[in-house]
């Protein structure tokens, strides 16, 4: 499998090229273009249990679509921002909502996080992505490495994208219940240990706080 992303950091494409026989699973919809060659499967993964506690919990899709070789496909999220490769062997975690493609033998199930409260909005459920292969995540803005060595970092919940094994978190909220409502701060990660955070530089919910009070009323 070979694959380039194009026009990063702003609008993101990744292309995949399979060999015959080769297959990558995908997020319904973020296909954008495809050989005719390319076979497509689409399925419920892990059993429709399995499916269901990904689409109600994580975020994404209840189906997810199987692209066979051999050919090109084109992938794209639903919002403008940055397109990542990652590496896996073992595990990775990741943002409910953030992943776009994957190696067909990457088994992606859900985590919970923390529980929620009525001040963060942000998914608290996350991806959990295990085995051997390649995971194409997708993010609101750029996506920044911040590599940790046995150390400590505070990251907003709306700014999170993944991070890897080795990395242990906790969430919590950031100073009192008067400064969370006042500060326009919310709930955040704490992380610690060794190994990769990656962050977005934009948010969602900070774009839809942005344009809300702009929009016509009725």
């Amino acid at each position: 499998m070979e694959y380039k992303i194009e026009h990063r950091p702003s609008f993101s494409l990744l292309e995949i090229n399979l060999r015959d026989g080769e297959a990558i699973q995908a997020e319904a919809g973020a296909m954008v273009y495809m050989d005719p060659t390319i076979k497509l499967e689409t399925k419920a993964r892990g059993g429709i249990l399995g499916a269901l506690k990904r689409s109600v919990l994580g975020g994404e899709s209840f189906f997810v679509n199987i692209f066979r070789g051999p050919g090109r496909v084109g992938f794209a999220p639903g919002y403008p921002g940055d397109i990542v490769a990652m590496e896996v062997n073992g595990k990775l975690y990741a943002q409910s909502g953030a992943f776009i493609a994957a190696s067909e033998n990457i088994d992606i199930d859900v985590k919970f996080g923390g529980a929620k409260t009525f001040i963060g909005r942000e998914g608290i459920f996350l991806l959990e992505m295990k085995g051997h292969g390649t995971v194409f995540l997708s993010s609101y803005g750029a996506i920044q490495k911040i590599s940790l060595n046995n150390e400590s970092l505070i990251v907003d919940t709306g700014h999170m994208v993944a991070f890897t094994e080795g990395i242990n978190f906790t969430i919590k909220r950031v100073g009192g219940l008067k400064s969370t409502l006042f500060s326009g701060e919310g709930l955040v990660f704490e992380f610690s240990g060794t190994g990769d955070v990656y962050i977005q530089t934009r948010s969602l919910d900070g774009f839809l706080s942005w344009i809300l009070p702009h929009l016509p009323k009725s």
